[in-house]
């Protein structure tokens, strides 16, 4: 609800696709630079305690941003603020939560179906929440949206509060900072799948996902419709992407998720193509079902296959760089998308953007087999390939 009453507010106030791709790359920036320190407190400290304290600042976000839309007193350079505020909040949040998911789990053969399904609750809100920001959009303002959010956290807080999670033994660590950022990223440059994995998923997310901050360019100027259309359009996202999600979860093995990748990667890039030149809400919509559902695939495929196959004392640093892949390009790819739709427009800038990830997967592809060399004896000491017995 707050990414949709947010996208729509600064459109309203401004008019501008440029001021739109600069409060996204606002809002992402921090990724880039704060996620790998996070991953590396996530390998030290106790994950649970920081995922209570990353939840409880973003609430304090939400509560000022409603404070300021309700009172009257919100300017760009308000957005601004409180944008970068919440980027640096998830830059820390992302790789921590990733890396907390495997503790919340008995069992390290149900990983796969645990991502999956922490994907599809998260895509189930952003399937409800964009339909119902437009609604209260249309009957109140954006800050009614916003204050909802700020509610929100509440219940997220208890649900933390409550849980009864093993506490695993932190292993007091005396290297530097730097020497141990160092040693995270050596690792992932060398791991030749999951090197790869992250390349696919950057370039995915820096020419792809951007496509999510022209949303109401489309909705208002391309479609002619209102905040219900948009919060039409960015649920039809999330339906795509809940079908993918519970497709993922419905797996019983990580076996074939390396095509998976592939043939979700053209999927996600094709579908991008189509919406850009679709004039009809409903044919917009069904396009970005597919879009949705691609993107999904592709995203929580990356992840289960990176965290299935890496050491576990190197799962924070190593998901920390997989939160730069996904959301440290975001802030490049929306720069990108706003100046550039600004001089050629919102449709062609897409279909560029689509015939890209259409490439980016047909490169992966032809790096599947030796990824495959790597990934086949992992599997083979977990037992997870057939006929391998379980340690």
């Amino acid at each position: 609800m707050q990414q949709t009453a947010m996208s729509w507010l600064v459109y309203r106030i401004t008019g501008s696709a440029m001021i739109l791709g600069a409060i996204g790359f606002t809002t992402q920036i921090p990724m880039l630079f704060f996620s790998p320190i996070a991953g590396v407190y996530a390998d030290r400290m106790d994950r649970y305690r920081l995922v209570i304290a990353t939840q409880s600042c973003a609430m304090l976000q939400a509560f000022a941003l409603a404070f300021l839309t309700l009172s009257g007193l919100i300017h760009v350079w308000h957005l601004f603020i409180l944008s970068f505020l919440l980027g640096i909040i998830n830059s820390f949040d992302m790789p921590i939560r990733q890396s907390f998911v495997v503790q919340m789990i008995e069992n390290k053969a149900d990983l796969g179906n645990a991502i999956a399904l922490n994907s599809f609750l998260f895509n189930g809100a952003r399937l409800v929440g964009p339909s119902v920001a437009g609604i209260l959009i249309g009957m109140t303002s954006e800050g009614t949206c916003f204050l909802i959010n700020g509610f929100s956290f509440l219940a997220v807080l208890v649900a933390l509060l409550s849980m009864k999670i093993e506490r695993r033994e932190i292993v007091r660590v005396k290297d530097s900072l730097i020497n141990e950022l160092r040693v995270g990223f050596n690792y992932v440059r060398d791991f030749i799948p999951i090197r790869y994995i992250l390349l696919n998923l950057a370039l995915m997310s820096f020419m792809g996902m951007p496509y999510a901050i022209l949303m109401p360019v489309f909705a208002k100027d391309i479609l002619k419709g209102g905040p219900e259309t948009l919060g039409f359009l960015m649920a039809s996202t999330g339906l795509g992407a809940i079908v993918g999600a519970l497709f993922l979860a419905s797996r019983k093995t990580v076996l074939g998720l390396e095509r998976l990748i592939v043939l979700s990667s053209f999927l996600f890039g094709t579908g991008i193509i189509l919406f850009a030149i679709s004039k009809s809400v409903l044919i917009s919509a069904v396009l970005l079902t597919v879009t949705g559902f691609g993107m999904m695939v592709q995203m929580v495929g990356s992840n289960t296959i990176v965290q299935t196959i890496l050491d576990e004392d190197m799962r924070g640093r190593v998901m920390s760089f997989f939160a730069v892949s996904f959301a440290g390009t975001m802030p490049f790819g929306s720069l990108y998308a706003g100046s550039v739709a600004s001089s050629i427009g919102a449709p062609m800038t897409l279909t560029i953007s689509g015939f890209v990830c259409v490439a980016a997967a047909l490169l992966f592809y032809r790096r599947l087999r030796a990824m495959q060399e790597v990934i086949r004896p992992i599997y083979d000491k977990m037992g997870i390939l057939p006929g391998s017995p379980w340690p």
